[in-house]
């Protein structure tokens, strides 16, 4: 608490990777078997076009109680 957090979402086609400050938490290949299946069994599994969207809009959300801040946010495609 009070220290700022650097994270870093690359999405590479259908791979992509989470990471916290220079840490990687996750990665996984959008629409696999393993992806399906979770996306299934989560609360998301009702809607039928989550996560399949290939362009639209972006969202960030916090869904804990407190205060939540950004900074210094840099969105660019990758090549």
């Amino acid at each position: 608490m009070g220290e700022w957090n650097a994270t870093r979402i690359i999405a590479r086609g259908a791979h992509v990777e989470h990471w916290l400050n220079g840490f990687k938490l996750l990665e996984y290949e959008f629409w696999s078997p393993d992806w399906e299946a979770k996306v299934t069994a989560s609360k998301f599994g009702a809607w039928p076009k989550y996560g399949r969207l290939t362009r639209g809009h972006l969202a960030i959300q916090g869904d804990h109680t407190g205060m939540l801040a950004f900074r210094s946010i840099r969105i660019r495609e990758l090549q």
